[in-house]
């Protein structure tokens, strides 16, 4: 279907599960890079620098027949990104802040070949309820989302309890926005 193998550069469960559910075929291919931003950027800015960073660790590595996908996401409150939380106490502070309250979860998704590298990104608004310290615990005890941007899965019990509305991409909130990156492949690279 596409004339480039797919290169998942996402040590991400969730994202490889995406790709697994494309029916495409890929191949995983982590680096680990050091996800530092300049202070200025601001909302996708943010995403964008790090997805097309991540990619950038591939230079003189990509086949001609290939294409590296990149990812990032962050959660932005109150002109703040908050990305995942250093710890536990962390974690719950994050989860305070959004209780109550409507952020916006940012993905951006980075295509590099050989010749050229393009980004696109997705806005998906989320609105939590008010979250008591109790059910805020119980999440972190049981289901310890310490992986994720704002310290929380939308696909995992507090999404059921907590989240009132969402204006947008569910699948961006889990962590790429599939309709968008599957329309990239399929018809810029198709």
């Amino acid at each position: 279907m596409l004339k480039y193998k797919i290169i998942l550069a996402s040590g991400s469960p969730r994202r490889q599960q995406f790709f697994k559910d494309f029916n495409l075929d890929f191949e995983i291919r982590v680096k680990e890079v050091e996800e530092v931003y300049p202070d200025d950027l601001k909302a996708e800015a943010i995403t964008n620098y790090l997805a097309e960073l991540k990619a950038k660790a591939f230079d003189g590595e990509i086949a001609d027949n290939e294409v590296v996908i990149t990812s990032d996401t962050l959660v932005w409150l109150c002109d703040k990104a908050l990305g995942k939380p250093k710890d536990y106490e962390d974690a719950f502070q994050i989860l305070k802040a959004l209780s109550n309250q409507t952020h916006e979860v940012i993905t951006s998704v980075c295509f590099k070949t050989a010749a050229k590298t393009e980004t696109i990104f997705d806005v998906t608004k989320v609105t939590f309820t008010e979250l008591s310290d109790e059910a805020i615990r119980y999440y972190l005890d049981t289901y310890k989302p310490f992986d994720k941007a704002g310290a929380y899965g939308i696909q995992e019990w507090i999404g059921l309890i907590g989240i009132s509305k969402i204006e947008g991409s569910y699948t961006n909130v889990v962590g790429l926005p599939t309709e968008k990156v599957y329309k990239y492949l399929t018809q810029s690279l198709g």
